[in-house]
């Protein structure tokens, strides 16, 4: 028996969504005819998938066509489409809710900011909800395919009643897909033109490949963008394709559209989009492109197409040789895959490698820290990503990435043979290092990285064109070879040795050794991880994400001339306390935690009073 009528209320993300979609694209409402011939779209998609495996869902119909039909005495339009259509389930699911991870941090996002908040809207996709911009009334009809007549749904929201509730009831609909009708607000009389509706589904729609009626007369030219030649699609049209399958309302950065030929026949129509999405970082998220095979849609989101670091891009794949069957789980087994997903990522670095400054720039404040994943992720690409790298350094000392490591290789003075840098948890952190003085003294470049990936960038990308990338902190300093540079210090150890043993003796198990610093100009100390062992800031980056971290111990280095450590003896009453304030002075100025904070400003203290004292 069918369930009577019931009002239920939406999901408190809904409400909120419905809210801002409607004040802030007002002023973009034809956006929802797109938005909701396109879900008319997919849903014809997904019934040809289906139907690959159950050709009775096609119930003698395989002619699908998505209808636009314009009432004027009633003040309605009517999206129409002989889809796939939607069970009472699938209903609740798609339109009462918001089933999609990173929804807590779309919305946390919003700055309340009308234009910024517009952007982030579009990123979300609105799809169905776009109905509301110019409707007060909205009634969904809807039987899923293969299921009796009786068993379709009706589905209404007024929003002038109560924004906050839609209501379900049984209804009967001879044939399978769904009917949108939007009632109209007042004021809205321009969409209740036919030619005026026509032209919006032209301009926004035109690429969708199956028929688009409105009234008697065919709107679009019902043919898959991706399958006509370049020559044929303007940009407009490749925008609009864009803004179709990447959910976005704003235009891309760039994109690429070739057909491959040779032992694998595949067209690819990829995208960079100008802006990152919110869920970016999103573990949940699958980001990948749209898999069709001989143009009927296959699946969404085939993140196999493209290598993780490329996950921002958005576009098509459509394959002339995989089985119309495939899944995700042979998708990975495959290798007419790996040979479409190498042919793709070399499409994409050449893409970017062509983009000018201004665009490339663009790119890389919106994705940079996605690419350096690559370095990492993929080795046979590893030098080809290397060119593309930005980096902050100490020849601007400023935190936009704007220097390559070509730019770097250029600058390098005669003799250096290495690519220095220095990591930390934040820009100032690095900028500020105590392991720079030496370098800055000399004029000696230095990257400064500072994003978390770029530690495990360092650990797979170890030389460019040769040159060794090296560690500013870790192991010895020497750069006796640069040309120009003033000679190495050469400190009489001898006359410090007893200071070290003493410093060494002090700081206990907390260091591995105590020498002097070839370094340090201004500061008293710092620490150094010995060649081969782990560096302070990947273990404090590996214990924050709750990773075992090997035991190592630092190198304390001191600086001689500097006033604090030339007047330490080791016979002073509270030398032990100085030995500890020179430890942690260290730990703090490369981005670390002290263990026992209170004890640090208790000692300090003391030891500030104590000089007080004596003067």
């Amino acid at each position: 028996m069918a369930s009577p009528r019931q009002t239920l209320g939406f999901q408190a993300e809904v409400k909120q969504l419905l809210d801002l979609m409607i004040h802030s694209l007002y002023s973009n409402k034809e956006i929802c005819l797109r938005e909701l011939v396109s879900n008319a779209s997919d849903a014809a998609d997904k019934l040809r998938f289906e139907a690959l495996a159950n050709n009775a869902l096609y119930e003698g119909d395989s002619e699908l066509k998505i209808r636009v039909a314009v009432d004027k005495a009633a003040r309605t339009i009517t999206i129409s489409d002989n889809g796939v259509g939607m069970s009472r389930d699938e209903v609740i699911a798609n339109i009462g809710t918001i089933a999609r991870s990173g929804t807590r941090e779309f919305f946390q996002s919003l700055t309340g900011d009308q234009a910024k908040d517009t952007r982030l809207i579009g990123q979300f996709g609105v799809g169905f909800y776009s109905a509301f911009i110019v409707a007060d009334r909205v009634t969904l009809v809807t039987r899923r395919a293969g299921l009796p007549a009786s068993d379709a749904l009706r589905w209404e929201c007024y929003m002038s009643k109560d924004a906050a509730a839609y209501s379900i009831e049984p209804a009967d609909r001879a044939s399978r897909g769904t009917d949108v009708t939007l009632h109209l607000r007042d004021g809205e009389d321009d969409l209740l033109d036919e030619l005026r509706v026509r032209s919006i589904i032209h301009k926004y729609s035109d690429h969708i490949g199956i028929p688009i009626f409105v009234g008697d007369e065919q709107a679009n030219q019902a043919s898959a963008l991706w399958t006509r030649p370049k020559n044929d699609i303007t940009d407009e049209q490749y925008i609009e394709f864009y803004k179709h399958v990447g959910h976005d309302f704003e235009a891309p950065l760039a994109w690429t559209h070739n057909r491959v030929e040779g032992r694998q026949e595949y067209t690819q129509l990829l995208y960079i989009p100008a802006r990152a999405p919110f869920d970016l970082w999103s573990r949940d998220q699958r980001h990948g492109l749209k898999l069709y095979v001989r143009r009927v849609f296959i699946m969404d989101d085939a993140e196999q197409l493209l290598p993780g670091y490329l996950r921002f891009v958005r576009g098509v794949v459509d394959s002339n040789d995989l089985p119309l069957n495939i899944s995700r789980e042979i998708l990975q087994q495959s290798r007419d895959i790996d040979a479409i997903r190498a042919g793709c990522t070399k499409r994409v670095l050449d893409l970017l490698d062509s983009l000018d400054a201004e665009k490339y720039g663009q790119f890389w404040r919106e994705f940079g820290r996605v690419l350096k994943e690559g370095t990492a992720e993929d080795s046979a690409n590893r030098s080809r990503i290397a060119k593309l790298l930005r980096f902050s350094s100490t020849h601007t000392d400023k935190e936009e990435q704007t220097v390559s490591l070509a730019d770097y290789v250029a600058r390098m003075k005669p003799g250096q043979d290495k690519v220095y840098y220095v990591t930390a948890e934040t820009f100032a952190a690095a900028k500020g290092s105590p392991h720079l003085e030496i370098f800055r003294k000399r004029g000696i470049e230095v990257l400064l990285l500072h994003d978390r990936v770029d530690e495990w960038l360092v650990s797979s990308l170890t030389e460019y064109e040769g040159k060794p990338l090296a560690s500013i902190a870790r192991g010895d300093v020497d750069l006796s070879k640069v040309e120009g540079a003033d000679a190495e210090p050469d400190w009489p150890v001898g006359e410090h040795a007893e200071l070290l043993r003493a410093l060494k003796a002090a700081l206990g198990d907390k260091v591995k050794d105590v020498r002097l610093s070839r370094r340090l100009h201004e500061s008293p100390s710092c620490l150094v991880a010995d060649e081969h062992e782990m560096g302070g800031n990947l273990a404090r980056i590996l214990r924050a994400a709750g990773q075992k971290v090997p035991a190592t111990k630092p190198i304390l280095e001191v600086n001689p001339k500097h006033l604090i450590v030339s007047r330490l003896k080791p016979a002073q009453s509270r030398f032990a306390d100085w030995a500890g304030l020179l430890y942690d002075q260290a730990l703090l100025a490369e981005g670390g935690q002290l263990e026992d904070p209170a004890g640090f400003v208790k000692r300090t203290n003391e030891l500030m009073l104590v000089m007080g004292s004596s003067t």
